[in-house]
């Protein structure tokens, strides 16, 4: 559906404005099917985005400081979101040797055992949500990334 339908408004001050409603719009909506999808699985997507950056660095611990700059939110509650997952045991927590007021991080079993249970599932729902063929993902994310500078 166009985004004049969704919202409706037939007029918008530039195409450029179209476009940036047009994203936001977008983006909220993306963002409320994947909070329905992870709700199925008892996380949120804030916990699935550490989840995932935590199984790139398997089996490497990563300190809470560089986990936040790594997160698609960055104003993300990063030490609470830990502790709510240290919790769930999908990840555990322990002193940085390095720095002893730091503390490592690493993802537990049972956290890449709830990644795999999810990644089949994800893949077709993202196919689904996108609507879009592989070209034509490919060519939104070169735009998006071109947006950005």
């Amino acid at each position: 559906m166009k985004i004049e339908e969704e919202i409706k408004q037939e007029k918008f001050r530039s195409i450029y404005q179209k476009a940036t409603v047009n994203l936001l719009y977008t983006a909220n909506w993306l963002e409320s099917q994947n909070k329905n999808f992870f709700k199925s699985y008892d996380i949120t997507p804030h916990q699935f985005n550490i989840l995932r950056i935590l199984r790139g660095q398997f089996p490497n611990k990563i300190s809470a400081a560089e986990i936040k700059t790594r997160m698609l939110d960055r104003n993300s509650d990063v030490s609470r979101l830990l502790d709510r997952m240290i919790t769930k045991e999908f990840i555990s927590k322990g002193q940085c040797e390095n720095d002893k007021r730091a503390t490592d991080i690493v993802i537990t079993q049972k956290g890449l055992n709830l990644l795999e249970a999810i990644d089949g599932e994800l893949d077709k729902i993202e196919k689904q949500t996108m609507n879009l063929t592989r070209e034509e993902a490919a060519q939104l994310s070169n735009l998006l990334d071109k947006s950005r500078g």
